[in-house]
Formats: structure tokens, C-alpha cells, sequence
């Protein structure tokens, strides 16, 4: 059996901070805490954090990317203890086209940085 990719873009291994806040079913606040990006990509992010995040739970993100900081909302889709942390997938639902725009330019440099290491 062959593992295939599923992925529509390609992660890139990152380390960014985060504030995230959980959402109720309501869209109210029921936790909010930090955390840091291990990867990314144009849909989504393995977030590190200290706290589990449950799968489909919706959390809304600031995430700071050199010197701008983008808002966007995310769902769940799983979460792994490793050791004292936990890392949970998040695929974004929505994200403004500012925000976008610097997410894809960091993505390409950090392309740029591995491809001349090459």
C-alpha cells in the first residue's frame, strides 16, 4: 500500500507564535491560550500548544509572521499528545486576503531559503 499525499499545498516546517481562542457551537469564548506553528501551508498549520484541542472544534488565530500579525479561523481536524504537548491539526475556514498575502509570501521565502540549501 502506498502512502499518497493528500494535501492540496505543501508544508513548510515553521516556528511562529500564535494566540488562539475556542469557540462554542454559539461562537462564544470557551478557552484561549498560546501556541506556536510547526508547520504550514495556504489551508492550514500543526499547532504545538499545552492545552488538547478537540477534533472540529473552530478556533480563531493571530499568528505572527515577521513583523504583521494575521487573524484567521481554523478548525480541528485532529490532535496528538507528544510527551507534555499536544499537536493538532488545523485546517483554515477563513482568512482575509491581507492576511493570505503574507502567508503565501513567507511560504514562498521559506521555499526560497530551502531551495538554496539544495
Amino acid at each position: 500500500m502506498t502512502n499518497k499525499e493528500r494535501r492540496k499545498y505543501k508544508r513548510k516546517d515553521t516556528l511562529n507564535l500564535l494566540d488562539f481562542v475556542i469557540l462554542d457551537e454559539n461562537g462564544g469564548t470557551v478557552d484561549q491560550a498560546m501556541g506556536r506553528t510547526l508547520n504550514a501551508s495556504e489551508s492550514g498549520i500543526l499547532l504545538e500548544t499545552t492545552i488538547p484541542l478537540k477534533t472540529d472544534q473552530i478556533i480563531v488565530l493571530t499568528i505572527g509572521i515577521e513583523e504583521n500579525l494575521v487573524d484567521l479561523q481554523g478548525q480541528v481536524v485532529y490532535t496528538k499528545e507528544v510527551g507534555n504537548l499536544f499537536q493538532s491539526g488545523i485546517n483554515f475556514l477563513k482568512i482575509d486576503k491581507h492576511g493570505l498575502v503574507i502567508l503565501r509570501e513567507y511560504l514562498a521565502a521559506l521555499q526560497e531559503v530551502l531551495d538554496s540549501q539544495l
